[in-house]
């Protein structure tokens, strides 16, 4: 019976409650609250793709420092930061229309080409890393060999940091 009661009561207040907030609404300025809910979910602004120089200078500077690296080695340091920073390998644009179009054995070849490439690219960075490795010293190598361990440029470590757990 008192549940009967306060029945009204409650449907007064989700009354209030929404004429609340159509008003609020109707004060904000046109097409400010789609601006706000995409910021809220952007968190902190549009997301931009991180510059590979500054990438770059901050991966020698981490180098430079977690191995203690002498004078000398800034050439090696430089030449392998150049060599092992990631060559963008992104389609041309309209690259998706153009292999839609292409026959299977077409497509099988510029897959090959593609991966070619990719190789190319991939031997470049292991002789840059070898050569800049062969100018540290054993205890530098050691290093170098546990930054590499604990996932190299990409940051992983213990598994986190990646699209998941590692299992």
């Amino acid at each position: 019976m008192k549940l009967n009661k306060l029945a009204p009561l409650a449907l007064g207040g989700v009354l209030i409650a929404g004429t609340m907030a159509s008003a609020a609404a109707a004060q904000q300025p046109q097409g400010a609250p789609a601006q706000a809910g995409a910021e809220a979910r952007r968190g902190h602004g549009e997301w931009r793709r991180p510059d590979p120089a500054a990438m770059a200078a901050r991966r020698a500077d981490h180098l430079r420092a977690a191995l203690q690296l002498r004078p000398e080695q800034e050439a090696a340091l430089k030449a392998y930061v150049g060599a092992a920073q990631s060559k963008p390998m992104m389609p041309a644009p309209g690259a998706r229309k153009k292999f839609a179009e292409m026959t299977t054995p077409e497509r099988l070849d510029a897959q090959r080409a593609m991966m070619t490439k990719r190789l190319a690219a991939f031997d470049e960075r292991v002789a840059a890393t070898k050569r800049f490795y062969a100018q540290l010293s054993p205890t530098q190598q050691k290093a170098f060999d546990t930054l590499q361990q604990r996932g190299g440029k990409h940051g992983m470590r213990d598994g986190h940091g990646g699209h998941g757990p590692r299992r």
